[in-house]
């Protein structure tokens, strides 16, 4: 079995209107599953990426998709910010 993880955004949906959440992400992984609903969200403290999330019955949201590990996660953030910003997509 592989060990690596590789990352491919499928989809960007910009929200032109948009407070925090600058974009929906559809992210690809080792072309073999898709995880959508990624957020970019713009921040007080800058943009960062968010998991798909659900909204329970105590009306709080939950991830519905975690990162393990810190570099996974740096991964998935570093691969959806970088694809975001090819897309001439400003994030400051």
């Amino acid at each position: 079995m592989n060990d690596t993880l590789d990352f491919q955004v499928i989809r960007i949906h910009k929200l032109q209107n948009g407070k925090n959440v600058i974009a929906f992400v559809d992210l690809s992984v080792n072309d073999a599953l898709v995880i959508k609903g990624l957020r970019i969200v713009k921040g007080s403290r800058g943009v960062f990426v968010t998991m798909p999330q659900e909204k329970g019955k105590n009306n709080r949201w939950y991830n519905t998709v975690d990162c393990l590990t810190k570099d996974v996660s740096s991964a998935v953030t570093q691969c959806v910010l970088s694809a975001f910003q090819k897309g001439d997509g400003s994030i400051s």
